[in-house]
């Protein structure tokens, strides 16, 4: 539904030729969204962009003769499923290396493409809950909280796609296994190796506080919410001087980042004081040109509609009809060029694909 489409979305907005392969009854992607601009539903165009569609049932042997095909001229194959299903209908490198050796097969799976694990249920939520991501995250005296965006699908479609270019670039065929719950567990590094190696059990900070950093989490202003980042001396010093407070830089609590972190109840409750004095926006406005690392927390709209995200080009359109499809773009910049932006494949769009390749194949 989203990590294998995402990562060959990637793939597809960089040049690549990317084929989607559907099923008779389509991606279930087609249909999750409420919204649509023209024959487009809005889910699926935010991840399928730029792509090919063809239709295989891959239950039957001429689906199955139709992979081979299109897997002899291949790079890669990219496949999404559970690994029971992966190995079933044939898009392992073990059941297709005969076809093409230098052929790379990357499985997306929730567990790994096999183990004791690899056949149970795996989605974003459960990911997140099973690596103790939503235990860290959220205020201490509140219930865990799952980040508000599909992280775990996101990366692990990032991952596969680095996995996927990797082995091409190494020359061989083979099979790449990426899994969620992998992906996930990786990104969680220093914090869990403070567990690893000191044993120390990572805790929920109030206002998603930084476990090392003083100040580096939310504050609330007088109006929204400012986010503070501090790490060198060099920043607190300047931070100092703007909220007129020299008394910071004498008091040995606050001055150096040892005695901030060993303080930190004492610092942020100070800093939590002076900051209730004006607006985010006005906090973020006077601090961020001294070169301290401080924003005013924005929604989602705000960002969309604002002047970094123009400056970066990160919203992109395709005329669809009287109307513009918009979807956010890939955050690769190639030396400043922007290739095509393309439209998302009507079911079975290109299926005249399947019927050259068979045409070849009885010299017609």
């Amino acid at each position: 539904m989203l990590a294998g489409p995402y990562c060959g979305m990637l793939l597809a907005d960089l040049g690549a030729r990317v084929i989607k392969i559907e099923g008779p009854e389509g991606d279930i992607g087609r249909t999750i969204s409420p919204h649509a601009i023209g024959a487009h539903n809005a889910y699926f165009a935010s991840l399928n962009r730029g792509k090919e569609s063809v239709v295989l049932d891959l239950a039957s042997e001429a689906g199955q003769a139709d992979l081979r095909r299109l897997a002899r001229q291949a790079d890669a194959l990219l496949t999404n499923l559970r690994p029971s299903a992966i190995k079933k209908l044939g898009l392992t490198y073990a059941a297709l290396h005969r076809v093409n050796p230098r052929l790379v097969c990357v499985a997306l799976t929730g567990y790994g493409l096999d183990g004791p694990f690899s056949e149970s249920p795996a989605y974003d939520y459960v990911i997140q809950a099973m690596t103790g991501v939503m235990m860290l995250t959220g205020d201490p005296d509140g219930p865990p909280v799952k980040p508000g965006y599909s992280a775990v699908d996101n990366s692990a479609g990032i991952m596969g796609a680095l996995a996927l270019v990797a082995k091409i670039v190494e020359g061989r065929g083979g099979q790449m296994d990426v899994s969620m719950y992998d992906t996930l567990l990786s990104q969680l590094n220093y914090v869990a190796s403070g567990y690893l190696n000191a044993g120390v059990r990572a805790e929920r900070i109030r206002d998603g506080a930084h476990p090392y950093i003083v100040p580096a989490q939310l504050f609330a202003a007088r109006e929204g919410y400012l986010v503070l980042f501090i790490t060198h001396d060099k920043f607190w010093r300047l931070f100092a001087d703007a909220l007129s407070r020299p008394d910071w830089l004498d008091d040995p609590r606050f001055a150096t980042m040892k005695g901030r972190q060993d303080n930190r109840d004492v610092v942020v409750a100070a800093i939590a004081r002076e900051l209730r004095a004006d607006t985010a926006e006005a906090w973020a406005e006077r601090l961020a040109p001294l070169g301290v690392v401080a924003a005013a927390v924005q929604t989602l709209p705000d960002a969309l509609d604002g002047p970094l995200t123009a400056s970066r080009d990160m919203v992109v359109e395709v005329p669809v009809g009287a109307n513009r499809l918009r979807m956010i773009g890939n955050p690769i910049k190639d030396d400043g060029h922007r290739g095509e932006v393309r439209p998302p494949p009507g079911l079975g769009e290109h299926d005249a694909i399947l019927r050259a390749g068979r045409g070849e194949e009885t010299g017609t």
